[in-house]
């Protein structure tokens, strides 16, 4: 067997290979501490660790995000769509809504609501039209496949059921106002 000789060319790539990989910086990651307190702070200098009682870290990487801050002062925020009109002054928490206003804002709410109110009340009358109570007539294909007409009839059922949910609701929300005039 004849072992072959390394070629100038050979031994030149495995000179550089070599060179190259020595010269490149070692890449490790420093012991990473959390540091106790409100807001957790996390260091990677050990002697500052050890003079503010911090823990260090175990297991893999960790990856910090700079949150956002709450806006101050009456600035609008810059990602805010802009329109022509003016946005209405910002109110403090203890301020009162005029009396005339807030009675306009119930009036509105009430009109919303008793308008929803019919249009789920109709909603409701034909889903139980449709549910002929638990006895709908058959459609094509059913009378030959009954679990067909049975799916349908649950389906019927809950549509009934959500239904009387809406209006159920809406009535609570209705009662939940003032009375109109007030």
């Amino acid at each position: 067997m004849r072992i072959p000789k390394p070629s100038f060319l050979n031994a030149r790539v495995w000179l550089i290979a070599g060179l190259t990989l020595g010269a490149l910086p070692a890449v490790a990651q420093e012991r990473v501490y959390r540091c106790p307190g409100n807001p957790v702070e996390y260091i990677n200098n050990a002697e500052i660790a050890k003079a503010r009682g911090c823990k260090p870290m175990e297991g893999g990487n960790i990856t910090i995000v700079q949150g956002t801050r709450a806006q101050t002062g009456s600035a609008p925020p810059s990602a805010a769509p802009r329109s022509s009109a003016p946005a209405p002054a910002a109110r403090s928490n203890n301020e009162r809504v005029d009396a005339t206003a807030q009675r306009q804002r119930d009036s509105d709410a009430r009109t919303i609501l008793e308008t929803e109110l019919r249009r789920s009340e109709e909603r409701l009358a034909e889903a139980r039209k449709a549910y002929a109570n638990g006895e709908p007539e058959k459609q094509g294909i059913e009378s030959r496949n009954y679990q067909r007409y049975l799916d349908r009839v649950a389906e019927l059922k809950a549509a009934v059921g959500r239904a009387e949910g809406d209006v159920e609701g809406i009535r609570r929300e209705l009662s939940r106002l003032p009375a109109p005039g007030q």
